[in-house]
């Protein structure tokens, strides 16, 4: 598992997780623009959650999935956890 998940390992889990039919445009600075915004739905980001656990080992729940705007605040929650259970 990786210690740390970065912003091109973030848009490969969110590019695979859109659907064959999504034209996702994740090129450029995207760490502070909506999910809404990239047109992510809940039911992509709880694909990525689920992606995001098998890779990382960080579990996302729900209600605190529904809380996440933006990617970089997709990215600091991820961080965070997986800095928390090694320092444990």
């Amino acid at each position: 598992m990786a210690a740390v998940m970065d912003i091109d390992a973030l848009r490969e889990i969110l590019v695979a997780c859109a659907g064959e039919d999504e034209a996702v445009d994740l090129d450029g600075d995207v760490l502070d623009r909506s999910f809404e915004e990239l047109a992510y739905d809940s039911l992509a980001l709880i694909e990525c959650a689920a992606r995001i656990k098998q890779l990382y080992g960080v579990e996302i729940p729900d209600d605190a999935l529904v809380d996440l705007r933006t990617p970089r605040a997709l990215l600091d929650l991820v961080n965070g956890a997986a800095a928390a259970g090694r320092q444990s």
